[in-house]
């Protein structure tokens, strides 16, 4: 898998989940890694349903699957709704789905990461996505990274996150 990115960080929000985003892109950039920011929220397609997918592929999706292809390693950053992913996430990977005959080739053994900042405390959101994305078959780093108003994220934290990710092997 040829890939121009270290790290995509991915953002499934426009608050806190994003700017902690932006962060953690700017001390892997400040470790000399090759790093960008997905923010799933900008220009967001519409919400995945049968309907929506006969009227055609919105734009996006081909979009989104080029720059996940193009990265090693991804860590994504989300709150928690409802006890739960962000719809915004679950509609980009149902899209992503759509797009020919073995979408979980874009997962297969990908290295992910995953993060919340959320007023909830993250962990069922962190927990179904764990599950989620150990289904579509990417290889979940152990550790996670939760915080919140109380408990900020803080830089040693990220940078272990981020080492704990490097460490994985990328598919061929």
């Amino acid at each position: 898998m040829g890939t121009a990115l270290d790290l995509l960080v991915i953002s499934a929000s426009s608050g806190e989940n994003l700017k902690l985003a932006e962060r953690t892109a700017s001390m892997a950039r400040a470790d000399g890694l090759h790093c960008s920011v997905l923010d799933l929220t900008l220009n967001a397609p519409p919400l995945f349903t049968p309907r929506q997918q006969a009227l055609g592929l919105p734009e996006q999706i081909p979009l989104y699957q080029e720059q996940l292809q193009g990265a090693a390693h991804w860590l994504i950053w989300m709150p928690e709704y409802n006890g739960s992913i962000p719809p915004v996430f679950t509609s980009a990977i149902a899209w992503l789905s759509t797009l020919g005959d073995d979408f979980r080739r874009l997962f297969n053994g990908r290295p992910v990461a995953i993060a919340s900042h959320s007023g909830s405390g993250g962990y069922e959101c962190l927990s179904a996505l764990r599950i989620q994305l150990a289904h579509l078959g990417a290889h979940v780093v152990g550790r996670q990274l939760v915080c919140n108003a109380n408990k900020p994220a803080r830089d040693e934290s990220i940078e272990a996150i981020i080492k704990a990710l490097l460490t994985l092997k990328v598919p061929t």
